[in-house]
């Protein structure tokens, strides 16, 4: 008899089942995560392998790349002769310049103002015949004055090109007589070197070696010269590159066990001996480059002499040490073939000179002979470069100072950086009566030198018991500075005094890239200088940006992001501050827009000169500053000498007012100028709003 089931085995079963399935899935589910985690492993290890080894690529490629540099410089050493009789001789109608000034470009003054188009002035609304002739009249009203004001914009566009076209005019004659001027130098130097005029055979010579295409810019090209007229002879000192023209490096190669690259040391007999050519191929060049220029007839022999401007390794003084010397007559020296001689023999046995065997040590030669022994036509000419004293370190331009004072014949010497009392230069002039202690500070600025740095250096000749105090800047001096100097021993030498006495006495120094600009015309007249200023005393900020966009540069006086108050703010309907310390001028090229600042005579309680643009709605209304680019800002002292160039941002789109930059002032009294960049889609309105000018 069978019996009947309860159901709780068949719901056991069901749940073991169940569990039985859960189970299998957990595993399922643990050795697919195991299989993804072995996946990833090596995938991980795969690309850390591809890292390594991209990795080790690029730092044998950068060792490569070194290597291969150095190749490269050593072959250019090898060449330096080859490589330079490829170049044209000079000529002296190279130096001559065209006659040709930049074009007139007045930019927008030279578009006539669009007059309003009657057609355009058509009567709005109007059912009754008097409503009609009311609209009519309206009509007519708002053309006549539209026409009126666009009347005035003309005749004012018309007066400004021609007040421009007049600077314009002046400038240009003042650049073609400055071009006539010096054209006629040249021809005046050709005719001397034709009658063996010694001053025009030094100054001719010299600008061919310094005009040669030959050299390297990274070579030295300071020379010393004299010419023999009766013996027809050009003796000169010529500085040679010093012995780490050669690559101490021979190859660089990556070590991935250290991962750092190693350095192959050249052997030092192979360095001596490529040393040793790169000097006499720089002998047979100048040779070259002066045999080359001669096309007067005025060299009948040269004689050279090379040196290192280096510490003696015997006294540790800096002194010029010959390592070679030649004398090369005409005939000789045209028989060679310097393509194909070895420059060492060329110069030692070919040419009978002499070359240094150690010149890695500074193991000397004895000169045939030198300029000095020619006589008093001794000229100098600086080295390398002519270096730009704003750009010098500044330890550097202390010793050039101290070299000036030496050079004029007075004992002086750098102080120390720390506990050196306000003083950069000790000097003791040995003259009796005027001379004694002179202390000297020096000032590396850009800007006017404020009066208290005059002040300060009172106080330490005072303190050091100096006879005189010297003050000495690359920028310049305000009225304040020399009505404080005026009656006490004090002397204030100005950037411009610096660069003459520099050359005056056989040093190199000049300020910046000495470009000029169109004089800016004065708006007021001669008898108004700025309050507090010297007529003088000023900088012109002159603007310049690439692109059609017409715009309105002006300038906010402030302190802190507030404006002074509404009349320092200076733009088309207000072009000056009251105290005339700023003011709108008109441009000159290459700069469509100028302002004239004259920082000094700043109220005291202003901190911050700022200068903004913005399109101008009535030439351009549709535009926005997408085409401001390129822009800039020329810093000019009061004679048009650039001083320095401001980049700015550019404009972007949908904006159409943009803040330039703004000038502020430093503690002691200097100004530094900050880029600017904050960019305004409302106009110029909604900037001046936000230096606090209220917009009706």
């Amino acid at each position: 008899m069978s019996r009947r089931s309860n159901g709780l085995v068949g719901i056991w079963a069901e749940a073991q089942r169940q569990q039985q399935r859960r189970l299998e899935a957990q595993a399922r589910y643990q050795r697919d995560q195991e299989r993804q985690q072995r996946a990833y492993d090596r995938e991980l290890a795969r690309a850390q392998r591809e890292q390594r080894a991209a990795y080790r690529q690029h730092r044998e490629a950068e060792a490569r790349r070194r290597t291969e540099e150095l190749d490269a410089r050593v072959e250019s050493l090898q060449g330096l002769l080859a490589e330079g009789c490829r170049a044209p001789a000079f000529r002296a109608g190279a130096l001559t310049r065209p006659e040709q000034v930049e074009a007139f470009s007045p930019g927008q003054l030279a578009h006539p103002i669009r007059m309003p188009d009657p057609n355009q002035y058509q009567p709005q609304g109007g059912w009754a015949a008097s409503r009609r002739a009311q609209a009519q009249a309206e009509a007519q009203s708002r053309f006549e004055r539209d026409w009126h004001a666009a009347q005035a914009a003309e005749a004012q566009r018309r007066q400004q090109l021609a007040a421009y076209q007049l600077q314009y005019q002046q400038w240009a004659d003042a650049q073609l007589a400055e071009i006539r001027r010096h054209n006629a130098g040249i021809a005046e130097m050709a005719a001397g070197l034709r009658n063996k005029d010694p001053e025009a055979a030094v100054e001719y010579f010299s600008a061919a070696l310094y005009a040669s295409t030959s050299w390297p810019d990274d070579l030295p090209r300071q020379v010393s010269a004299a010419y023999d007229s009766a013996a027809r002879q050009l003796v000169l000192n010529w500085e040679l590159p010093k012995y780490d023209v050669v690559p101490e490096t021979k190859s660089v190669r990556y070590m991935p066990t250290a991962d750092q690259e190693k350095e192959t040391a050249r052997p030092v007999a192979q360095r001596r001996s490529l040393y040793r050519d790169v000097l006499a191929q720089c002998l047979l060049l100048v040779l070259h480059d002066l045999f080359g220029a001669d096309e007067f007839g005025a060299l009948e022999s040269v004689a050279l002499n090379g040196f290192v401007d280096d510490h003696d390794p015997a006294t540790g003084r800096r002194t010029h040490m010959f390592l070679a010397t030649v004398m090369a007559t005409r005939s000789t020296f045209a028989e060679l073939h310097l393509e194909q001689v070895n420059p060492v023999d060329c110069l030692v046995n070919g040419l009978r000179g002499q070359l240094s065997a150690r010149p890695d040590q500074c193991a000397t030669v004895r000169p045939v002979r030198v300029p000095e022994d020619v006589g008093d036509g001794v000229v100098t000419h600086g080295g390398d470069e002519e270096p730009d004293l704003y750009e010098m370190d500044p330890i550097a331009f202390e010793s050039l100072v101290a070299d000036l004072f030496r050079a004029m014949g007075m004992q002086a010497v750098t102080t120390q950086r720390s506990n050196d009392g306000g003083v950069d230069v000790d000097a003791l002039d040995p003259a009796p009566i005027r001379g004694g202690k002179i202390v000297v500070q020096v000032k590396r600025y850009r800007n006017t030198v404020p009066p208290t740095a005059v002040r300060d250096l009172y106080g330490t000749v005072q303190d050091a018991g100096a006879n005189k105090g010297v003050l000495v800047t690359t920028s310049r001096f305000g009225p304040g500075s020399h009505t404080f100097a005026n009656g006490k021993p004090l002397e204030l030498v100005s950037g411009p005094e610096l660069v003459d006495l520099l050359h005056r006495h056989g040093l190199r120094g000049r300020l910046g890239s000495g470009e000029r600009a169109v004089p800016a015309p004065r708006t007021a007249p001669d008898d108004e200088p700025a309050a507090g200023a010297g007529a003088d005393d000023h900088n012109v900020l002159g603007m310049y940006w690439a692109g059609g966009v017409a715009l309105d540069v002006c300038a906010l006086v402030c302190r802190g992001s507030s404006v002074l108050d509404d009349d320092h703010f200076v733009f088309f309907n207000n072009p000056r501050t009251p105290d005339g310390a700023v003011r709108a001028l008109p441009p000159g090229a290459p700069d469509r827009a100028a302002i004239r600042v004259a920082f000094d005579a700043l109220p005291e309680r202003a901190d911050r000169l700022v200068i903004v643009a913005a399109v101008d709605p009535e030439l351009n209304p549709a535009a926005d500053l997408s085409g401001f680019t390129q822009a800039g800002i020329r810093l000019l002292d009061s004679e048009g000498t650039q001083l320095d160039r401001l980049e700015v941002s550019d404009g972007r789109p949908h904006e159409t007012a943009l803040v330039l930059g703004s000038f502020r002032r430093r503690a002691g009294g200097d100004w530094d100028f900050v880029v600017g960049g904050k960019g305004y889609r409302g106009g110029l309105e909604e900037l001046v709003q936000e230096y606090g000018i209220e917009v009706a």
